[in-house]
C-alpha cells in the first residue's frame, strides 16, 4: 500500500506553528487538536522543522521550564524525515522504526501535502494482517 492511500483516508490537514510561535503556544495546539506533533513552517506549505511531545519532555527535563518562553524554533528536530505519497507503507514502516520517529510528513513537489504517524501505518498492517486471515479462514473453509 502507498502513503497516498492513508493520505486519502484520513485527510491532508496538516498542523503547523512558525518557528517564532513559543512552545507555550505550541502546546496549546497540541492540547487542542489532541494531537503528538506538529510541523514547524513558515507559511504551512515548507517544512523547517518538527516538534513532538517527546522532543518537549526532553528540553524541559535538559533545560528546565524557561523553554516555555522560547521560540519553537529552539527545540525543533530540524533534519525532518519525509516521504511522498507514492511511498510504500512497509518501507516507511522500518524507516520509523529505525530511525524511532512516529510523525513523518509526507511532501509532494517541495510542498507539504500531509502527514503520517505511526498509528496509521499500524492501523494498515492490522487491516492487512485481517485481510490475509479472512482469505486464509476462507480456504480453509472449502
Amino acid at each position: 500500500m502507498l502513503i497516498g492511500s492513508i493520505l486519502q483516508a484520513k485527510g491532508t490537514s496538516v498542523a503547523t506553528v512558525p518557528p517564532d510561535a513559543t512552545v507555550t503556544e505550541l502546546l496549546a495546539t497540541l492540547a487542542k487538536l489532541n494531537i503528538g506533533a506538529v510541523v514547524v513552517s513558515e507559511d504551512g506549505v515548507t517544512i523547517a522543522g518538527i516538534v513532538s511531545e517527546r522532543d518537549i519532555v526532553r528540553r524541559l527535563h535538559e533545560r528546565g521550564a524557561d523553554i516555555l518562553t522560547q521560540p519553537v524554533s529552539s527545540i525543533m528536530t530540524s533534519e525532518v524525515r519525509t516521504c511522498g505519497p507514492d511511498a510504500n507503507v512497509d518501507e516507511l514502516r522500518r524507516t520509523m522504526t529505525n530511525h524511532r520517529v512516529r510523525h513523518v510528513p509526507v511532501v509532494r513537489d517541495g510542498r507539504l501535502a500531509g502527514i503520517v504517524s505511526i498509528g496509521d501505518v499500524v492501523k494498515v498492517a492490522i487491516e492487512e494482517l485481517e485481510t490475509e486471515k479472512d482469505a486464509l479462514v476462507g480456504y480453509l473453509r472449502r
